[in-house]
């Protein structure tokens, strides 16, 4: 991405049938942001992160489960992650999503 350059999110990436497609926006020592697109149909399994991270939801509706707390999300609605807790998502629309993982603790 170019910086100072005006964007919009849910433009700078696109839908690809039966997949996830991702796009790093900004990757450093400290954290990364990371732009996603799923497809209906498509989601991450169980897993877990060693760092807390804020999701956004940019364009569509998913399903986002954390422990065992079920979130219905769409575009504009957010959460962060806690680290060392197992979280899941899967589409129920194709949706986008920001994910800024911050490694400093």
């Amino acid at each position: 991405m170019e910086k100072s350059k005006l964007f919009r999110l849910s433009d700078q990436i696109g839908y690809a049938d039966n997949s996830v497609v991702s796009k790093t926006i900004i990757k450093k020592e400290t954290g990364t942001v990371t732009l996603f697109a799923f497809d209906k149909g498509q989601g991450l399994s169980p897993h877990i992160a060693p760092f807390d991270a804020l999701v956004q939801i940019v364009d569509g509706e998913c399903s986002f489960q954390i422990g065992e707390q079920k979130n219905q999300m769409k575009a504009g609605d957010c959460v962060i992650l806690p680290a060392g807790i197992v979280h899941s998502v899967d589409s129920v629309t194709p949706f986008k999503m920001l994910l800024t993982m911050i490694k400093i603790s």
